[in-house]
């Protein structure tokens, strides 16, 4: 067992060359590791919403956004952190500890719908647009190897900061269909999936003053970034595990409501539909 800190951590870059490979090895690992951080890279949102509403609007008119914009575009990473009830990574006996990245192929420049200042944005922050189209992995193929790898079907633990968007593209490629067409039709297929004990600490920060992105939550923690850049998959999906392990390191949530600071299944901006 290897806490995140003591050994490099390295992300592992897949492609469809490797996928089945990678799917291997996670399979392996998720018994000792049954914590899932995921987050996803995808080209923005064309159908646009205020942000600073999404907390207070009707969780069945964010669940429309999001469909919205799901249904109209299309993934280009998704990350994967597996780790166990205490924060500590994969190692396979290696001087590192690793976290996944996979690559997709299935965005397209003049055929898909994006948004021009969020493709900006993950070209600058090191994205390879070329290299995914060319190597990048299917969303089908993708879709075969996850349902056969233990991640889906289980009894995992799920984490996501704002994880509806997150969630609603590995549906999308689950089911190689559009999303449901409620919020409550979405929840269920969900649970299908990936069970109960999925969490969204975006929901959970906003109780302790914690506003704002990713990056901005992990700044007023005091945790750094273990490996790669901002608004890369694997590299998030790293960090969103840090922030939740440095919260629960402190003790705070010795001293409060668990189950009300930290519910499942309530995904930022679609809570109040679960009561």
């Amino acid at each position: 067992m290897t806490a995140p800190g003591k050994k490099p951590v390295l992300v592992r870059q897949v492609f469809a060359e490797d996928l089945e490979r990678e799917f291997a090895i996670i399979r392996s690992a998720i018994d000792r590791y049954p914590f899932v951080s995921m987050d996803t890279e995808f080209p923005g949102t064309i159908f646009k919403q205020d942000k600073n509403l999404i907390h207070q609007a009707d969780p069945a008119i964010n669940y429309l956004f999001m469909k919205s914009n799901v249904d109209a575009l299309r993934i280009i990473q998704l990350g994967l952190t597996l780790s166990d009830s205490q924060g500590n990574l994969p190692d396979f006996n290696t001087p590192y500890c690793y976290v996944w990245e996979f690559n997709f192929k299935d965005f397209d420049f003049e055929r898909d719908c994006y948004d021009k200042e969020s493709i900006k944005l993950l070209k600058m922050q090191g994205i390879d647009f070329v290299k995914n189209k060319k190597k990048g992995i299917d969303s089908k193929n993708f879709a075969k190897k996850i349902l056969a790898s233990g991640l889906v079907f289980s009894s995992l633990t799920w984490i996501t900061f704002h994880g509806a968007y997150d969630f609603g593209f590995l549906m999308k490629i689950l089911t190689q269909h559009e999303l449901p067409y409620d919020v409550n039709s979405f929840m269920a297929q969900l649970v299908y999936f990936f069970g109960y004990k999925i969490y969204d600490i975006k929901h959970t920060f906003r109780f302790f003053g914690l506003h704002g992105g990713l990056e901005k939550v992990a700044k007023l923690l005091n945790v750094a970034r273990l490996t790669g850049v901002s608004h890369q998959a694997g590299s998030d999906s790293l960090l969103t595990l840090q922030c939740l392990m440095e919260l629960k390191q402190s003790k705070v949530f010795d001293r409060i409501n668990y189950n009300r600071m930290l519910p499942a299944l309530a995904l930022y901006g679609l809570v109040t539909v679960l009561g």
